[in-house]
């Protein structure tokens, strides 16, 4: 019989031929059960400041919370325009905890592009980078948001980050001036005691709007649901995990990945975030 799947006959033979759905979940399963599994271990780092997969757990809950606080409902979508910033996995994390849909979208957008993102998306909420933020004045006329949020470099990083937003602002001047009314810093969001409602996040529940890169016209957004990117974790996960086993006798081994691609960007957040999460690494 002619097989119709020839590839398989070049996989390794560590890896599985099929799937175990059972095992998929969804992504909110997946980011409790690493940030309690490796609670005291350094889950993220950025300018030499690590933060544990604790803290980022607190920080995500903290900014789900002030979204349900905010009025949001299930399936609402929150825009995050930010580079690999120790904000970023927070903000997102604290999206898919608390039943919202994430749209990722690229810092370096012109006021036209970020307008027909978030207007096609039906963004409520918008976290920015401090550096982008004149994009945003430049747009919000045309935008239909319920809140801005305003994030910096040194968001969690704690004294350095203040050492991180003067060198930005100051030395390197990389902050240009911007005038939103009204809107409101992460950091305290993010510190904030705002507890958050429980919630029950489906497998069938949208997690991502994802956006192409609109080369061939203006782009369009990818509906990615928990089990769509559940599974292709798992993927990662089968291809990768047999070849990262920890040395003989190190069972305090933890991996690190450098991660120079941009997270908002679907193959990073999968292979350089997400898949982090289930052997419990250090992005860096």
């Amino acid at each position: 019989m002619h097989d119709s799947r020839p590839w398989l006959a070049h996989y390794p033979p560590a890896v599985p031929r099929e799937l175990d759905e059972a095992r998929i979940g969804t992504l909110a399963d997946l980011i409790r059960s690493a940030c309690t599994r490796y609670a005291g271990r350094p889950a993220f780092e950025s300018f030499g400041k690590a933060i544990t997969f604790a803290e980022t757990l607190r920080a995500a809950e903290a900014f789900a919370g002030w979204l349900q606080a905010q009025g949001l409902k299930k399936g609402d979508r929150v825009a995050l325009m930010m580079p690999n910033i120790l904000a970023y996995p927070a903000a997102i994390f604290g999206t898919l905890l608390g039943e919202f849909t994430v749209v990722n979208v690229n810092p370096l957008y012109t006021a036209r592009e970020l307008t027909h993102q978030l207007n096609d998306a039906g963004a409520r909420v918008l976290v920015v980078i401090e550096n982008f933020a004149h994009v945003v004045e430049e747009a919000r006329a045309n935008l239909k948001l319920n809140s801005i949020v305003i994030a910096t470099a040194g968001d969690l990083m704690g004294f350095k980050g203040k050492i991180v937003n003067f060198v930005a602002r100051r030395i390197k001047k990389v902050v240009r001036p911007y005038d939103l009314p009204g809107a409101v810093p992460l950091l305290p969001i993010l510190q904030g005691g705002t507890a958050m409602a429980p919630v029950t996040v489906g497998p069938d529940d949208v997690a991502f709007l994802q956006y192409t890169g609109g080369t061939t016209g203006v782009a369009k957004g990818a509906t990615l649901t928990h089990r769509n990117v559940a599974a292709n974790v798992q993927q990662a996960g089968l291809w990768l995990e047999w070849v990262l086993e920890p040395p003989l006798g190190r069972s305090d081994y933890q991996h690190v990945m450098v991660t120079a691609l941009p997270l908002y960007h679907i193959f990073a957040l999968t292979c350089c975030c997400l898949f982090m999460l289930r052997i419990g690494a250090k992005a860096s």
